[in-house]
């Protein structure tokens, strides 16, 4: 009587590993640019948070009301009035020229110029008068806008440094981190990275749970990081 063959652990290892790497395959390609959209869409409602923050650090008056009304007009999609735009250009505190800066921005991602953007929001990154924390939005935007024209080599090296927990940026910037991990085959790290987002409560609860989802995927627990 003939015996079956029995497959050993290695190969069963191998296969468990290819049929992981497909689902996740998969994830991406239905998921991928949704996640990135995502990240997108609410760093400009951060601006409006680092202008509060340095608010009261520069002079108030007609200056502050016009960078008050240009925040008022970004969040709710309409364009940008060019004369508030030129006086806060002109402005003699760093914070206000930021905030005409990330409208330009703004307003060029609507019109469908993600190129123009992206060269707003790379100048601003440049800018060593500006504060470290609009340098770091304008960082995380910019890659979030040409994710899929970097490679992931180049996504991990431009956001690693601000994909910390802790970090202001760690959830948006530590999740496109860990996608670029898993497009490089370095499932590893990418499941580290998602546990741990998905366990910093600093991070917004949206991106916690996306994060511990692709953290099982990739075998690491986090159960009950999430409700926490």
């Amino acid at each position: 009587m003939a015996v079956t063959p029995q497959p050993d652990e290695a190969f069963l290892r191998e296969v468990d590993d290819a049929v992981r790497h497909d689902q996740l395959l998969s994830f991406w390609q239905v998921y991928g640019r949704w996640i990135v959209g995502a990240v997108a869409a609410v760093l400009i409602a951060f601006g409006g948070y680092l202008y509060w923050q340095h608010h009261y650090e520069q002079t108030s008056g007609e200056v502050a009301e016009k960078a008050d009304a240009l925040l008022k007009d970004m969040d709710a999609g309409q364009a940008p009035d060019p004369a508030v735009l030129a006086t806060l250009e002109q402005a003699g505190q760093p914070g206000y020229r930021a905030i005409a800066a990330l409208a330009k921005a703004n307003a060029a991602t609507r019109k469908g110029d993600i190129e123009g953007a992206a060269a707003q929001y790379g100048a601003m990154a440049a800018d060593t008068s500006l504060a470290q924390s609009y340098r770091d939005l304008a960082t995380v935007r910019q890659v979030a806008l040409t994710f899929d024209k970097l490679t992931p080599q180049q996504v991990v090296d431009r956001l690693k440094p601000l994909a910390v927990a802790g970090e202001p940026w760690f959830g948006s910037a530590g999740e496109m981190v860990a996608i670029a991990y898993m497009k490089m085959r370095k499932p590893e790290l990418a499941g580290v990275t998602f546990a741990a987002i998905a366990k910093d409560t600093g991070v917004p609860q949206t991106i916690r749970g996306r994060a511990a989802q692709m953290a099982g995927l990739l075998g690491v627990d986090v159960v009950g990081a999430v409700g926490n």
